[in-house]
């Protein structure tokens, strides 16, 4: 592994706020200048323009709209002959998207982008290729999809989800962070998952969240309203007012339940009071 790619895991696996190119007294004594100037700028919110177009891992023109119907999408900028970093990128998509019981182009879609505007189609296929088997699901195939485009239009995304990357032209690499990028089925950047590694359930609340309630089972939506996400911790902790609102709520409905046959009785002429 290269030294620029030890520093970014470095910087990433200690959390997004450790690898912010704009804390100057950070740059000063510890981000290397391979480093900076990179890194993502959350832009949640934000609809990217879904009329980019891209080549698929077949070669055929293809837009970002496409990949947006009625289901969430999971964005990932890498490239896909990264020597280190996007490998450990994919690698931890991969891993928890395995352990959800959803499938890719059933429950959602997974969409790399090439930030090498010189990568082709055929790169993109192995690449796909490789994942797919990784995968093991063959139905899911569908739902992968693995993009190369032009600079511009590459520039153009990267710029629209805040991913900031530059070329060192010595180790003939690119300089990046990594992070999930949760969309909404319309396209809105809904959350930012930062790392190589994803824990499932984080990914599926990601997922969920993103989907406004249109995957997943009741039980999931209960589990949604329990937990809010904490960007500091990059993962959803339990929120402690909507519990107190559950709670609060079952006991009204246990009340209910107890007292309303007694107030029925007392109505009845004849009964008891």
């Amino acid at each position: 592994m290269s030294l620029i790619s030890i520093f970014a895991l470095s910087a990433l696996v200690t959390g997004a706020q450790a690898y912010d190119p704009n804390n100057r007294e950070r740059l000063a004594h510890e981000v290397p200048a391979e480093i900076q100037g990179v890194g993502i700028d959350e832009k949640l919110g934000v609809f990217p323009t879904l009329g980019t177009e891209f080549l698929d891992e077949t070669g055929k023109t293809v837009t970002l709209g496409q990949y947006f119907t009625n289901k969430p999408v999971l964005l990932s900028v890498v490239y896909y002959d990264c020597p280190s970093m996007c490998n450990f990128h994919l690698n931890g998509v991969l891993e928890s998207l395995k352990q959800l019981d959803w499938t890719a182009g059933r429950d959602y879609e997974v969409v790399a982008v090439s930030m090498n505007h010189r990568e082709t189609p055929k790169l993109a296929a192995s690449k796909k290729k490789t994942y797919m088997n990784a995968y093991g699901r063959p139905e899911g195939e569908a739902g992968w999809h693995f993009l190369t485009g032009t600079e511009e239009n590459v520039q153009k995304l990267t710029s629209e989800v805040g991913f900031r990357f530059k070329w060192l032209e010595g180790s003939q690499e690119y300089s990046h962070a990594s992070a999930a990028i949760i969309m909404t089925p319309g396209g809105k950047i809904s959350r930012y998952l930062h790392g190589i590694e994803f824990e499932p359930k984080t990914m599926r609340l990601a997922l969920l969240e993103a989907s406004n309630g249109k995957i997943g089972t009741v039980l999931d939506q209960v589990l949604m309203f329990c937990f809010q996400f904490d960007p500091s911790k990059n993962k959803y902790t339990i929120y402690a007012m909507n519990i107190m609102r559950i709670g609060g709520g079952l006991t009204l409905l246990i009340l209910a339940i107890i007292l309303l046959p007694l107030w029925f009785r007392k109505q009845v002429p004849g009964n008891p009071a």
